[in-house]
């Protein structure tokens, strides 16, 4: 789990945010978008999830 905070999308990173969180084993995943500083709505394009 990730508490909530402010996540910056940089054009000069291909508009992209990496969250890295603790190594577990999951079968499902949920993302729950909580705000948006850009439009009053909630904007995801991809949600990847991938093992290091």
């Amino acid at each position: 789990m990730k508490a909530a905070a402010a996540y910056a999308f940089d054009p000069a990173a291909d508009n992209t945010v990496t969250l890295t969180l603790p190594a577990t084993v999951q079968r499902w995943f949920r993302l729950t978008v909580t705000a948006n500083s850009g439009w009053p709505a909630g904007q995801l394009s991809e949600f990847e999830v991938r093992s290091s």
